[in-house]
C-alpha cells in the first residue's frame, strides 16, 4: 500500500504570520491535531504546528501566548515523504524521528498528510 492511498488530503494550511491564539482556535474548530504552515515562496519549505510544539513553546520555553505567532512555534522544515512510497517507509520515519505525522509532498507540492493513526487504521482494516 502506498502513502497516497492512506494519507489525508484535507490539510488545513495557515500563514506563518497567524497568531498562535488563532491557530489554536482553528485546530479546535477543524478538529485537527496539526496545521501545515504554508510556504512564503516556491523555494521555501512547509512547516507544521502540532499540540506538542504549542505546549513546548508555552510551557517549556515560557512563551507568552498573547505575543507568539505561528512562525515562533512551527517546526520548519517539516519532515515529508513522497506519496509514491510504501507506507512502511512512512512508519519507519515516524518511529525513527519520534513523530506522529509526515507531510506528503510530490513535485514540491503539498498533497496531504499521513499520520500514525492513518497507518494503524489501514492495518486494522487488513485484519
Amino acid at each position: 500500500m502506498l502513502v497516497k492511498d492512506v494519507m489525508n488530503k484535507d490539510v488545513v494550511k495557515i500563514s506563518p504570520l497567524m497568531s498562535l491564539k488563532e491557530a489554536i482556535k482553528l485546530m479546535k474548530e477543524k478538529d485537527v491535531k496539526a496545521l501545515v504552515v504554508d510556504r512564503v515562496s516556491e523555494r521555501d519549505a512547509y512547516g507544521i504546528i502540532t499540540y506538542t510544539s504549542i505546549l513546548k513553546a508555552i510551557y517549556f520555553e515560557e512563551g507568552d501566548i498573547d505575543l507568539l505567532n505561528v512562525y515562533d512555534v512551527a517546526v520548519k522544515p517539516a519532515l515529508s515523504i513522497s506519496g509514491e512510497l510504501d507506507i512502511k517507509y512512512a512508519a519507519k520515519m515516524m518511529v525513527n524521528f519520534n513523530i506522529k505525522r509526515l507531510l506528503v509532498i510530490d513535485n514540491n507540492q503539498l498533497q496531504g498528510i499521513v499520520s500514525m493513526t492513518d497507518i494503524i487504521e489501514h492495518l486494522a482494516e487488513q485484519l
